[in-house]
Protein backbone atom coordinates (compact mmCIF):
# COMPACT_ATOMS: atom_id res chain seq x y z
CA UNK A 1 0.00 0.00 0.00
CA UNK A 2 1.70 3.75 -0.87
CA UNK A 3 1.53 5.98 1.36
CA UNK A 4 2.39 9.66 -0.48
CA UNK A 5 3.50 12.50 1.39
CA UNK A 6 2.70 15.43 0.29
CA UNK A 7 2.68 19.11 0.50
CA UNK A 8 -0.88 20.83 0.30
CA UNK A 9 -0.61 24.57 -0.71
CA UNK A 10 -3.55 27.09 -1.01
CA UNK A 11 -4.27 30.45 -1.06
CA UNK A 12 -8.24 31.56 -1.16
CA UNK A 13 -9.75 34.76 -2.22
CA UNK A 14 -10.42 35.41 1.15
CA UNK A 15 -6.67 36.61 1.37
CA UNK A 16 -6.45 35.17 4.85
CA UNK A 17 -2.91 34.01 3.99
CA UNK A 18 -1.10 30.55 2.57
CA UNK A 19 -2.49 27.38 3.75
CA UNK A 20 0.14 24.58 4.25
CA UNK A 21 -0.93 21.21 5.16
CA UNK A 22 1.39 17.86 5.28
CA UNK A 23 -0.83 15.16 3.92
CA UNK A 24 -0.06 11.17 4.20
CA UNK A 25 -2.91 9.71 1.39
CA UNK A 26 -3.38 6.32 1.06
CA UNK A 27 -5.52 4.05 -0.82
CA UNK A 28 -7.55 1.01 1.11
CA UNK A 29 -10.22 -1.04 -0.13
CA UNK A 30 -11.13 0.72 -3.17
CA UNK A 31 -11.37 4.13 -0.77
CA UNK A 32 -9.17 7.18 -0.08
CA UNK A 33 -8.01 7.74 3.47
CA UNK A 34 -6.03 10.52 4.70
CA UNK A 35 -4.43 12.22 7.84
CA UNK A 36 -3.13 15.78 8.40
CA UNK A 37 0.40 15.30 9.58
CA UNK A 38 1.17 19.00 10.63
CA UNK A 39 -0.01 22.13 9.47
CA UNK A 40 0.66 26.23 9.05
CA UNK A 41 -1.00 29.21 8.25
CA UNK A 42 1.35 31.86 7.14
CA UNK A 43 -0.11 35.33 7.05
CA UNK A 44 -0.13 37.94 4.60
CA UNK A 45 1.45 41.21 5.13
CA UNK A 46 -0.41 44.19 3.96
CA UNK A 47 1.76 44.92 1.67
CA UNK A 48 1.42 41.40 0.03
CA UNK A 49 -2.78 41.16 0.56
CA UNK A 50 -2.71 44.47 -1.57
CA UNK A 51 -0.54 43.23 -4.04
CA UNK A 52 -2.49 39.47 -4.34
CA UNK A 53 -5.86 41.62 -4.33
CA UNK A 54 -4.61 44.01 -7.47
CA UNK A 55 -3.28 42.05 -9.00
CA UNK A 56 -6.09 41.81 -11.57
CA UNK A 57 -5.62 45.17 -11.85
CA UNK A 58 -1.95 44.58 -12.88
CA UNK A 59 -0.38 45.35 -16.35
CA UNK A 60 0.44 41.98 -18.02
CA UNK A 61 4.45 42.79 -17.44
CA UNK A 62 4.08 43.77 -13.77
CA UNK A 63 1.15 40.46 -13.28
CA UNK A 64 3.96 38.07 -14.99
CA UNK A 65 6.16 38.93 -12.39
CA UNK A 66 4.55 38.90 -9.60
CA UNK A 67 3.96 35.31 -10.99
CA UNK A 68 7.45 34.57 -11.10
CA UNK A 69 7.54 36.46 -7.34
CA UNK A 70 5.03 34.85 -5.10
CA UNK A 71 6.24 31.53 -6.94
CA UNK A 72 9.69 32.32 -5.26
CA UNK A 73 7.88 33.04 -2.14
CA UNK A 74 5.66 29.70 -2.29
CA UNK A 75 8.93 27.81 -2.28
CA UNK A 76 10.51 29.71 0.11
CA UNK A 77 7.41 29.15 3.09
CA UNK A 78 7.21 25.80 2.00
CA UNK A 79 11.00 25.27 2.46
CA UNK A 80 11.05 26.37 5.84
CA UNK A 81 8.17 24.64 6.59
CA UNK A 82 9.72 21.35 5.53
CA UNK A 83 12.62 21.98 7.27
CA UNK A 84 11.42 22.94 10.88
CA UNK A 85 9.31 20.39 10.27
CA UNK A 86 12.00 18.05 9.59
CA UNK A 87 9.32 16.27 6.95
CA UNK A 88 9.66 13.83 4.41
CA UNK A 89 7.46 15.22 1.12
CA UNK A 90 7.42 13.08 -2.16
CA UNK A 91 6.05 16.03 -3.75
CA UNK A 92 3.98 20.09 -3.32
CA UNK A 93 0.54 20.34 -4.82
CA UNK A 94 -0.03 24.14 -5.24
CA UNK A 95 -3.80 25.59 -5.89
CA UNK A 96 -1.38 29.25 -6.11
CA UNK A 97 -3.57 32.52 -5.66
CA UNK A 98 -6.02 33.07 -8.46
CA UNK A 99 -6.08 36.59 -9.92
CA UNK A 100 -8.28 36.16 -12.97
CA UNK A 101 -11.26 33.92 -13.17
CA UNK A 102 -13.43 34.23 -16.67
CA UNK A 103 -13.84 30.86 -17.61
CA UNK A 104 -16.60 32.46 -20.46
CA UNK A 105 -13.83 33.81 -21.92
CA UNK A 106 -11.43 30.79 -21.49
CA UNK A 107 -9.92 32.92 -19.01
CA UNK A 108 -8.56 31.65 -15.33
CA UNK A 109 -4.97 32.18 -14.04
CA UNK A 110 -3.61 30.86 -10.85
CA UNK A 111 -0.08 33.17 -9.92
CA UNK A 112 2.81 31.15 -8.42
CA UNK A 113 5.17 29.58 -11.20
CA UNK A 114 5.47 26.13 -10.92
CA UNK A 115 9.01 26.53 -11.92
CA UNK A 116 10.28 29.31 -9.71
CA UNK A 117 8.40 27.14 -6.68
CA UNK A 118 10.07 24.19 -7.28
CA UNK A 119 13.32 25.94 -7.68
CA UNK A 120 12.98 27.79 -4.71
CA UNK A 121 11.63 24.33 -2.62
CA UNK A 122 14.15 21.76 -4.34
CA UNK A 123 10.67 19.49 -5.23
CA UNK A 124 8.74 18.04 -7.59
CA UNK A 125 5.39 20.56 -7.95
CA UNK A 126 1.99 19.54 -9.22
CA UNK A 127 -0.03 23.12 -9.80
CA UNK A 128 -2.15 25.29 -12.53
CA UNK A 129 -5.22 22.97 -11.75
CA UNK A 130 -7.80 25.31 -13.30
CA UNK A 131 -6.31 26.09 -17.14
CA UNK A 132 -7.08 22.52 -18.61
CA UNK A 133 -10.23 22.37 -17.96
CA UNK A 134 -11.32 26.14 -18.77
CA UNK A 135 -9.93 24.79 -22.20
CA UNK A 136 -12.36 22.09 -22.21
CA UNK A 137 -14.82 24.87 -21.73
CA UNK A 138 -15.23 24.00 -18.22
CA UNK A 139 -16.17 26.66 -15.49
CA UNK A 140 -12.76 25.59 -13.95
CA UNK A 141 -14.13 25.29 -10.89
CA UNK A 142 -15.25 24.52 -8.31
CA UNK A 143 -12.32 21.82 -7.82
CA UNK A 144 -12.66 20.97 -4.55
CA UNK A 145 -15.69 18.42 -4.97
CA UNK A 146 -13.50 15.38 -6.04
CA UNK A 147 -11.93 15.71 -2.54
CA UNK A 148 -15.68 15.62 -1.33
CA UNK A 149 -16.77 12.33 -2.97
CA UNK A 150 -13.34 10.74 -2.74
CA UNK A 151 -12.52 11.53 0.93
CA UNK A 152 -15.76 12.69 2.57
CA UNK A 153 -18.31 10.72 0.55
CA UNK A 154 -20.12 9.36 4.12
CA UNK A 155 -22.25 13.68 3.78
CA UNK A 156 -25.07 14.22 1.67
CA UNK A 157 -23.55 17.77 0.81
CA UNK A 158 -20.32 19.66 1.63
CA UNK A 159 -20.26 22.89 1.94
CA UNK A 160 -16.92 25.26 1.59
CA UNK A 161 -17.52 28.94 3.31
CA UNK A 162 -14.14 30.98 2.41
CA UNK A 163 -14.35 34.08 0.33
CA UNK A 164 -17.36 32.51 -1.34
CA UNK A 165 -19.48 29.34 -0.75
CA UNK A 166 -19.84 26.29 -2.53
CA UNK A 167 -21.31 23.26 -2.15
CA UNK A 168 -20.96 19.61 -3.64
CA UNK A 169 -23.67 16.48 -3.75
CA UNK A 170 -24.28 13.33 -5.67
CA UNK A 171 -26.93 13.38 -7.95
CA UNK A 172 -28.04 10.68 -10.08
CA UNK A 173 -24.55 8.67 -9.65
CA UNK A 174 -23.07 12.33 -10.60
CA UNK A 175 -21.28 14.78 -8.26
CA UNK A 176 -22.98 18.27 -8.54
CA UNK A 177 -21.06 21.34 -7.43
CA UNK A 178 -21.01 24.88 -7.69
CA UNK A 179 -20.53 28.17 -6.42
CA UNK A 180 -23.62 29.57 -4.61
CA UNK A 181 -22.49 32.89 -4.09
CA UNK A 182 -20.91 34.88 -1.09
CA UNK A 183 -19.56 33.82 1.78
CA UNK A 184 -16.60 35.76 3.60
CA UNK A 185 -15.45 37.92 0.77
CA UNK A 186 -18.48 40.81 2.20
CA UNK A 187 -17.53 40.18 5.58
CA UNK A 188 -13.74 41.20 4.81
CA UNK A 189 -14.20 43.89 3.00
CA UNK A 190 -16.75 45.30 5.62
CA UNK A 191 -14.29 44.51 8.54
CA UNK A 192 -11.45 46.02 6.35
CA UNK A 193 -12.95 49.62 5.95
CA UNK A 194 -13.53 49.13 10.08
CA UNK A 195 -9.61 48.90 10.53
CA UNK A 196 -10.04 45.15 11.48
CA UNK A 197 -8.75 42.21 10.39
CA UNK A 198 -11.91 39.93 11.05
CA UNK A 199 -14.75 39.84 12.97
CA UNK A 200 -13.76 37.15 15.87
CA UNK A 201 -16.62 34.80 16.46
CA UNK A 202 -19.20 37.16 14.30
CA UNK A 203 -19.66 39.19 17.87
CA UNK A 204 -19.85 42.21 15.78
CA UNK A 205 -22.88 41.00 13.10
CA UNK A 206 -24.71 39.46 15.65
CA UNK A 207 -25.26 42.59 17.53
CA UNK A 208 -26.46 44.52 14.44
CA UNK A 209 -30.13 44.56 12.81
CA UNK A 210 -30.90 43.30 8.90
CA UNK A 211 -31.52 45.53 6.38
CA UNK A 212 -34.47 44.55 4.55
CA UNK A 213 -33.50 46.84 1.32
CA UNK A 214 -30.44 45.76 1.03
CA UNK A 215 -30.98 41.89 1.54
CA UNK A 216 -33.68 42.34 -0.97
CA UNK A 217 -31.17 44.10 -3.40
CA UNK A 218 -28.56 41.47 -2.92
CA UNK A 219 -31.31 38.21 -3.14
CA UNK A 220 -32.25 39.35 -6.22
CA UNK A 221 -29.08 39.38 -7.95
CA UNK A 222 -28.72 37.89 -11.30
CA UNK A 223 -25.85 35.21 -10.51
CA UNK A 224 -28.45 32.89 -8.32
CA UNK A 225 -30.67 32.66 -11.18
CA UNK A 226 -27.65 31.16 -13.21
CA UNK A 227 -28.68 27.03 -13.77
CA UNK A 228 -25.37 25.21 -12.48
CA UNK A 229 -22.30 24.40 -13.73
CA UNK A 230 -21.63 28.22 -12.70
CA UNK A 231 -18.61 29.62 -10.39
CA UNK A 232 -18.07 33.28 -9.47
CA UNK A 233 -15.18 35.06 -7.90
CA UNK A 234 -13.71 38.52 -6.69
CA UNK A 235 -15.00 40.15 -10.20
CA UNK A 236 -18.53 39.39 -9.51
CA UNK A 237 -18.01 40.83 -5.82
CA UNK A 238 -16.63 44.30 -7.40
CA UNK A 239 -18.63 44.84 -10.05
CA UNK A 240 -22.66 43.92 -8.60
CA UNK A 241 -22.28 43.29 -4.61
CA UNK A 242 -19.31 46.59 -3.86
CA UNK A 243 -21.73 49.16 -5.66
CA UNK A 244 -24.84 47.76 -3.22
CA UNK A 245 -22.66 48.22 -0.38
CA UNK A 246 -21.31 51.86 -1.14
CA UNK A 247 -25.09 52.85 -1.74
CA UNK A 248 -26.53 51.50 1.49
CA UNK A 249 -27.25 53.96 4.65
CA UNK A 250 -26.85 50.64 7.16
CA UNK A 251 -24.28 51.05 9.75
CA UNK A 252 -21.29 48.29 8.94
CA UNK A 253 -22.30 46.19 12.17
CA UNK A 254 -25.75 46.06 10.04
CA UNK A 255 -24.22 45.42 6.71
CA UNK A 256 -22.28 42.68 8.67
CA UNK A 257 -25.26 41.44 9.67
CA UNK A 258 -26.91 41.32 6.95
CA UNK A 259 -24.55 39.76 4.74
CA UNK A 260 -24.79 36.70 7.02
CA UNK A 261 -28.35 36.45 6.65
CA UNK A 262 -28.40 36.40 2.84
CA UNK A 263 -25.68 34.45 2.85
CA UNK A 264 -27.18 31.67 5.04
CA UNK A 265 -30.48 31.95 2.72
CA UNK A 266 -29.01 31.32 -0.17
CA UNK A 267 -27.21 28.49 0.97
CA UNK A 268 -30.45 27.20 2.96
CA UNK A 269 -32.44 27.35 -0.98
CA UNK A 270 -29.77 25.49 -3.05
CA UNK A 271 -29.93 22.79 0.00
CA UNK A 272 -33.27 22.27 -0.22
CA UNK A 273 -33.71 22.30 -3.93
CA UNK A 274 -32.05 19.10 -3.86
CA UNK A 275 -32.92 17.05 -0.25
CA UNK A 276 -34.26 14.27 -1.44
CA UNK A 277 -34.90 12.53 1.89
CA UNK A 278 -36.28 13.50 5.76
CA UNK A 279 -32.74 13.26 7.55
CA UNK A 280 -29.22 14.72 5.99
CA UNK A 281 -26.16 15.36 6.60
CA UNK A 282 -24.03 19.12 5.69
CA UNK A 283 -20.65 19.04 6.31
CA UNK A 284 -19.34 22.42 6.53
CA UNK A 285 -15.35 23.53 6.56
CA UNK A 286 -13.80 26.87 5.17
CA UNK A 287 -13.13 30.03 7.39
CA UNK A 288 -16.42 31.14 7.80
CA UNK A 289 -16.62 27.60 9.86
CA UNK A 290 -15.50 29.91 12.60
CA UNK A 291 -17.74 32.43 12.33
CA UNK A 292 -20.03 31.33 15.46
CA UNK A 293 -23.36 34.07 14.11
CA UNK A 294 -22.89 32.55 10.32
CA UNK A 295 -23.23 28.72 12.65
CA UNK A 296 -26.27 29.40 14.25
CA UNK A 297 -27.91 31.53 11.18
CA UNK A 298 -27.12 28.62 8.83
CA UNK A 299 -28.46 26.14 11.04
CA UNK A 300 -31.62 28.59 11.82
CA UNK A 301 -32.06 28.59 8.36
CA UNK A 302 -31.56 24.89 7.27
CA UNK A 303 -34.13 23.82 10.10
CA UNK A 304 -34.19 20.36 11.94
CA UNK A 305 -34.02 18.04 8.76
CA UNK A 306 -30.34 19.08 7.73
CA UNK A 307 -27.84 18.35 10.51
CA UNK A 308 -24.81 20.60 10.04
CA UNK A 309 -21.62 18.54 10.99
CA UNK A 310 -18.56 20.70 11.78
CA UNK A 311 -15.30 18.77 12.18
CA UNK A 312 -11.96 19.28 14.22
CA UNK A 313 -10.34 22.37 13.79
CA UNK A 314 -7.50 21.45 11.99
CA UNK A 315 -9.85 20.03 9.26
CA UNK A 316 -12.34 23.09 8.84
CA UNK A 317 -8.93 25.09 7.99
CA UNK A 318 -7.13 22.83 6.01
CA UNK A 319 -9.64 21.06 3.96
CA UNK A 320 -8.94 22.57 1.07
CA UNK A 321 -4.85 22.67 1.17
CA UNK A 322 -5.60 18.81 1.79
CA UNK A 323 -8.01 18.43 -1.15
CA UNK A 324 -5.44 19.91 -3.67
CA UNK A 325 -2.45 17.31 -2.16
CA UNK A 326 -5.40 14.80 -3.20
CA UNK A 327 -5.52 16.77 -6.44
CA UNK A 328 -1.35 16.31 -7.16
CA UNK A 329 -1.28 12.51 -6.04
CA UNK A 330 -4.53 11.57 -8.72
CA UNK A 331 -2.55 14.14 -11.65
CA UNK A 332 0.55 11.98 -11.24
CA UNK A 333 -1.54 8.58 -10.93
CA UNK A 334 -2.81 10.36 -14.47
CA UNK A 335 -6.71 9.69 -12.41
CA UNK A 336 -9.54 12.34 -12.63
CA UNK A 337 -8.94 14.81 -10.71
CA UNK A 338 -11.36 17.82 -12.27
CA UNK A 339 -15.06 16.40 -13.04
CA UNK A 340 -16.72 17.38 -15.86
CA UNK A 341 -20.03 16.76 -13.97
CA UNK A 342 -19.10 19.66 -11.84
CA UNK A 343 -17.52 22.22 -14.39
CA UNK A 344 -19.49 21.37 -17.36
CA UNK A 345 -16.42 20.47 -19.20
CA UNK A 346 -16.28 18.10 -22.26
CA UNK A 347 -15.25 16.07 -20.56
CA UNK A 348 -13.38 14.72 -16.97
CA UNK A 349 -9.97 15.65 -16.75
CA UNK A 350 -6.07 14.76 -14.83
CA UNK A 351 -5.23 18.17 -14.38
CA UNK A 352 -2.33 19.83 -13.41
CA UNK A 353 1.44 21.04 -14.74
CA UNK A 354 4.10 19.20 -13.25
CA UNK A 355 7.67 21.19 -12.85
CA UNK A 356 10.86 20.13 -11.64
CA UNK A 357 13.31 21.43 -9.27
CA UNK A 358 16.64 22.96 -11.83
Amino acid sequence: MKVYKVLGLMSGTSLDGLDLAYCHLWKNDAHWNFSLEHTLEVGYTEKMRDYLKNAIYLSEEEHAQLHKDYGTWLGDQASRFIEAQQLEVDFISSHGHTSHHRPEDGITFQLGDGQFLANASGKQVVCDFRTKDVSLKGQGAPLVPIGDRLLFHEYDFCLNLGGISNISFEKDGKRIAYDIGLANMPLNYITEKMGLAYDEGGKLAKSGTLDKVLLKKLDQLGYYQLPYPKSTGYEFFTEQVVPLISASKASDIDLLHTFIHHNCEQIANEVYKYATKAHHKLFVAGGGTFNLFFMDTLKEKLGKAIEVVIPNTKLIAFKEALVFALMGVLRLEEKTNVLSSVTGAIQDSSSGSIFYPE
